[in-house]
């Protein structure tokens, strides 16, 4: 898509957002500029929310202003790196994400960093690098337990390991329907099972065995005088009923 036309796409679409929802927001502005990350070539910034706090003892619109902005140039270089790259939805989605931004710092909350965050850690997984084995539960909590970044689900599950060495299956819930999967050989200290077999709507579904820490070990890993154990594996659903 050439710059005028993705300019005008933007533009209208964020006419099509409630006013209620744009509250202290000073305007959008759509760049050539293509960001790319520092140490990773091949991550760029698509949007930013550009937020400016002026004193006060409470936020509002009048204390908080901000700018959103798009970044033409990182969509092209994404979209040359990926066939399929939807520029319609990817600019709707860092719109709303970046107007998020905004609402959550009218509030004086940080949910989405945390999202962000999140984001970030997949990424570094995803290439091999070392990444924080916790980085799912900075993303959205649907439920006790059960967190989502994304199109990527995580259920967690906590274990002695007593407990783990003498269960034969994992048991879980996806959607309503009770599954469950063989035990995998190890539990480390964070152990991701990636699920098959079942229909995910392209979606991912891990569970996230975790292995019960005393209070000393999770002094020593936040002071980051040790390293998790971490391990990765697959694993075949199956209707519990059934097995």
């Amino acid at each position: 898509m050439e710059f005028e036309a993705f300019e005008a796409a933007a533009r209208a679409a964020y006419q099509e957002i409630p006013d209620a929802f744009k509250e202290g927001v000073g305007g959008l502005v759509v760049s050539r500029e293509a960001l790319v990350h520092p140490e990773y070539p091949d991550v760029f910034t698509l949007g930013h929310c550009l937020t400016e706090d002026h004193p006060s003892d409470y936020g509002s619109p009048d204390t908080t202003r901000s700018v959103i902005a798009l970044y033409w140039g990182s969509f092209r270089q994404l979209a040359k790196l990926d066939p399929s790259f939807d520029w319609a939805d990817e600019l709707w989605e860092t719109l709303t994400h970046e107007l998020r931004h905004h609402l959550e710092s009218l509030a004086g909350e940080d949910e989405l960093e945390g999202v962000d965050y999140a984001a970030d850690e997949t990424f570094k997984r995803d290439k091999g690098l070392d990444f924080d084995p916790w980085y799912y539960q900075h993303g959205e909590a649907v439920a006790s337990g059960a967190f989502r970044i994304e199109n990527s689900w995580y259920l967690e599950q906590s274990f002695t390991s007593g407990r783990f060495e003498r269960a034969t299956h994992l048991d879980f819930e996806w959607k309503g329907v009770a599954l469950r999967v063989p035990r995998p050989e190890r539990l480390g200290d964070v152990h991701f099972v990636w699920i098959r077999g079942i229909e995910l709507e392209h979606a991912t579904l891990e569970l996230v065995l975790l292995r019960n820490r005393s209070w000393w070990e999770d002094v020593k890993r936040l002071a980051g005088a040790s390293r998790p154990v971490v391990y990765e594996s697959e694993a075949e659903a199956e209707p519990a009923a059934d097995c």
